[in-house]
């Protein structure tokens, strides 16, 4: 099927030479695609191929001297027979300043008679370099060629296209690039002149005036390819979203400029209530952006530039009419743009012809623009400065006939700033005072926070502790019982070595140690001793737990071993651990860190126990567990709290570490704890990071250093 499109392809090629005239380009020349070198077919939705369109026979001349994209047109097909005059094998095909999004070329190879394509070349360099859509076209010299060239945008313009010699294309690059970098200067030397005298001056109009120079000169670069590479390699993203956001943000400084300059409020009364119309009236493009109708947008921005630039030029004009000198040069400039504004929609729609000048006319009459309006800037210093001396002259006038009651009023206003100082030095007074009072009880409320940990420390303490002591006490009377009966037997063999009648205390030992059992009594003594000596194990290891809790507030840096102070914690908190819950560790081979001790153990309790709460907090309980893991890194430790608890939405997760922030209800709880571990944490110059979804449980991660200097 292939080899049928290449063959009615170059079948029509000659028909096709006699339809239209050839493109021939010559040594150092660049010729414009006007009507009498191409034929058009367009693609409305821009999804024909080169197959589809080898079949189509219908191309036809355009209707203007240029190719046009209409509305919702997306697509456009152009062919032409082009033939090399140069030394060159190559002619390279350019889009003038346009909104395009895809330009790609097709042609037939005449010795494989494959179909070659050729998509845009469009290089990125750094700073400002050109970046302009281009095709190198292989045509050999004194050789023709016929070319298919597919465009596709969002805008609806006119699609200058130019076909260069080699060494042409790169004097027209260095010709553009020239009078870009010409307009680039003006813009870089105006933003930074009115920069400064907003400094100076301190009126606002410059900031507005300096936004309406920047976003000028963003449009302009943009448009004709320059500085795209900051943005994206998408060209697409740039033509949907950059170009046309830059259009309307250009379009609301500018707005926003003249408000302020011609002070319409003040001058303008009637007309000032209707100004805010063209911020609306610049909404609507926005909106198409933003619903990513972008044919409809580039169309509503034409439409709005046309309606704004009359809006400004017809209040322009009436201020002028009133006497309002810095209306002058502002109507000088912006009459400029205007006519700029016309041509340019003139061009894309048709009706003016596209050359050199209208091309580049938004550059020359901006150039001039922003000198005009800068020089409108300064023209208003001047009327500010002749305001300010007719005023200076009338406060003059007025000073000297009031003297008199200036110098009363003076001594009126000592008495009354004399009683003003006192005021507000009582006012300070007691501001400094309810200072220390929310002081005082911030502190208070940080000390009943560890007050409240001790209390949970002392009642798990009182109740591991009470355990053995209970095992303890409760084996001391079989214990003694024993013994009783035991030193019966005893005193019974004195009395043999004591007694006559040997026979009948041997018979007394006898009966003695048939009714006490006395192996039985010595293994119970063995029985009653080991479970007295574990109760003392189990005592003493609740002691040695205790030991790194002794210094809570402890400034002096120790070495510590992490893994203790967390088996000590578990021992603390053991009794407040309900059946269901299981607590599993994974511990490290960890060096000893340095660190505050009993600070690390009081972080361990406070995200120990909100785990143990957020297990509570489930209506059902099944598997569920604690796992704490360590793990040992180059120069850090981790530590890894992870739980099976009702877990927590993103929203409470950026408040958790905030003072005073609590899930609980009113009374169970300060919302200090888990901003004192924040600061302990920040205090061993660590991290904690939070995990955490709703019914997913949560992971808190402590990073702590293994030294700190």
């Amino acid at each position: 099927m292939k080899k049928i499109f290449i063959i009615l392809f170059l079948s029509t090629q000659y028909l096709i030479a006699f339809a239209t005239d050839t493109l021939t380009v010559h040594e150092n020349e660049s010729k414009l695609l006007s009507r009498n070198y191409i034929s058009q077919y367009n693609d409305p939705q821009g999804t024909l191929s080169i197959y589809d369109i080898l079949k189509i026979h219908s191309f036809k001349q355009p209707d203007n001297v240029l190719p046009v994209l209409k509305y919702k047109n997306i697509g456009l097909w152009l062919k032409l027979v082009l033939k090399n005059k140069t030394t060159q094998p190559v002619v390279t095909i350019t889009i003038g300043a346009s909104v395009i999004d895809n330009f790609d070329l097709y042609t037939i190879d005449g010795s494989s008679q494959r179909i070659i394509h050729l998509a845009a070349d469009t290089p990125r360099h750094s700073g400002l370099s050109h970046n302009i859509t281009r095709i190198n076209c292989i045509v050999l010299p004194d050789s023709v060629r016929t070319v298919y060239l597919q465009i596709k945008s969002h805008e609806a313009a006119v699609v200058p296209i130019y076909a260069h010699s080699a060494n042409e294309f790169m004097a027209d690059m260095g010709a553009q690039d020239l009078t870009i970098g010409a307009f680039i200067g003006i813009v870089l030397i105006m933003a930074l002149y009115n920069l400064l005298l907003l400094f100076i001056v301190k009126d606002i109009s410059y900031l507005y005036y300096v936004l309406y120079i920047i976003f000028l000169g963003l449009n302009q670069t943009l448009l004709r390819g320059y500085g795209t590479h900051f943005f994206n390699e998408d060209k697409t993203l740039i033509n949907s979203v950059v170009i046309p956001l830059g259009r309307i943000f250009f379009w609301f400084s500018l707005i926003t400029f003249v408000n302020r300059f011609l002070q319409l409020r003040q001058n303008l009364k009637e007309v000032a209530r209707y100004y805010y119309l063209l911020y609306l009236i610049n909404l609507l493009p926005l909106t198409a952006v933003l619903f990513q109708q972008i044919y409809l947008a580039y169309t509503l921005i034409s439409v709005c530039a046309l309606l704004t630039s009359v809006a400004l030029l017809v209040m322009g004009v009436a201020l002028y009419w009133r006497g309002y000198q810095p209306a002058k040069f502002f109507l000088l400039g912006w009459t400029l743009f205007f006519v700029s504004i016309v041509i340019v929609i003139g061009r894309n729609i048709g009706l003016v012809v596209y050359n050199t000048f209208t091309a580049n006319a938004i550059l020359f009459a901006s150039s001039l623009g922003l000198i005009l309006f800068s020089a409108a800037l300064a023209d208003k210093i001047n009327f500010y400065r002749r305001q300010k001396n007719e005023s200076q002259l009338a406060a003059l006038t007025a000073a000297v006939e009031n003297e008199r009651l200036t110098t009363q009023q003076n001594i009126l206003l000592e008495q009354k700033v004399n009683e003003r100082t006192h005021e507000l030095i009582e006012s300070n007074r007691n501001l400094s005072v309810t200072i220390e009072n929310l002081k005082t009880a911030q502190i208070q409320l940080v000390n009943n926070e560890k007050m409240a940990s001790l209390g949970q420390l002392t009642a798990g303490i009182a109740h591991e502790i009470n355990n053995p002591i209970n095992f303890v006490s409760a084996n001391v009377k079989p214990l003694r019982m024993d013994f009783i009966e035991i030193m019966g037997l005893i005193d019974l063999c004195n009395e043999l070595e004591r007694s006559n009648d040997t026979a009948a205390v041997i018979e007394k030992i006898r009966t003695c140690k048939q009714k006490i059992d006395l192996e039985f009594i010595k293994a119970e003594i063995f029985t009653l001793l080991d479970g007295i000596d574990e109760g003392a194990h189990r005592t003493s290891e609740i002691v040695q737990s205790l030991r790194t809790f002794s210094r809570m507030d402890d400034s002096t840096l120790r070495l510590a071993d992490v893994n203790k102070s967390i088996l000590s914690t578990l021992v603390i908190l053991r009794s407040t651990v309900p059946h269901y819950i299981t607590i599993r560790t994974e511990l490290a081979d960890l060096p000893a860190i340095h660190c505050f001790p009993g600070k690390i153990n009081q972080v361990l309790i406070n995200l120990l126990n909100n785990s143990i709460q957020g297990i509570k907090e489930k209506t059902e309980h099944h598997n569920e567990q604690i796992i704490i893991k360590t793990t040992n890194a180059e120069y850090y430790i981790n530590i890894e709290i992870t739980d099976t608890g009702a877990g927590m939405s993103k929203e409470i997760q950026q408040r958790i570490f905030e003072p005073f922030f609590t899930t609980k209800a009113v009374g169970e709880g300060t919302g200090l704890g888990l901003s004192i571990v924040f600061g302990i944490i920040e205090q061993h110059h660590g991290h904690i990071k939070v995990k955490s979804a709703p019914g997913e449980g949560t992971t808190f991660t402590i990073t702590l250093p293994k030294r700190r200097d």
